[in-house]
């Protein structure tokens, strides 16, 4: 089976690195599927999105991210995210609190983007 490298970091850390199948995101211009050997290109990551990497033993790594970018090269995949969650460190009750709570407004409407990403990412319904 065909594979890349894939690096998920976002401003403050380095989130998930390692060999993949297969990368799903979603950008400004659409939702975009990354296999090996992919063209080159850049895409604006949208503002609280879902990042899916497929592992070669058949794991899939999830994310939440918030804004930034992703580049593709011949053997691989950067995701350069301001800030970006594993499903697994994403706490669900939080999450839906902000989602409850959120007043109206700019910052609002964000919180609500960033929320309804970490439950999409943990696999909870929004």
């Amino acid at each position: 089976m065909a594979e890349m490298s894939v690096e998920l970091v976002a401003v403050e850390r380095r989130v998930w690195s390692g060999k993949a199948s297969s990368v799903f995101a979603r950008t400004t211009e659409g939702e975009l599927g990354v296999l090996p050997g992919h063209a080159p290109l850049l895409g604006e990551l949208v503002e609280g999105g879902v990042v899916k990497v497929r592992t070669p033993d058949g794991e899939t790594v999830t994310a939440a991210v918030f804004g930034g970018f992703l580049s593709v090269t011949g053997e691989k995949v950067s995701v350069l995210a301001e800030a970006a969650e594993l499903a697994a460190e994403i706490d669900v009750n939080a999450a839906r609190e902000v989602l409850r709570s959120a007043e109206d407004g700019e910052d609002a409407s964000s919180a609500r983007a960033r929320a309804a990403a970490r439950l999409k990412a943990a696999g909870e319904t929004v």
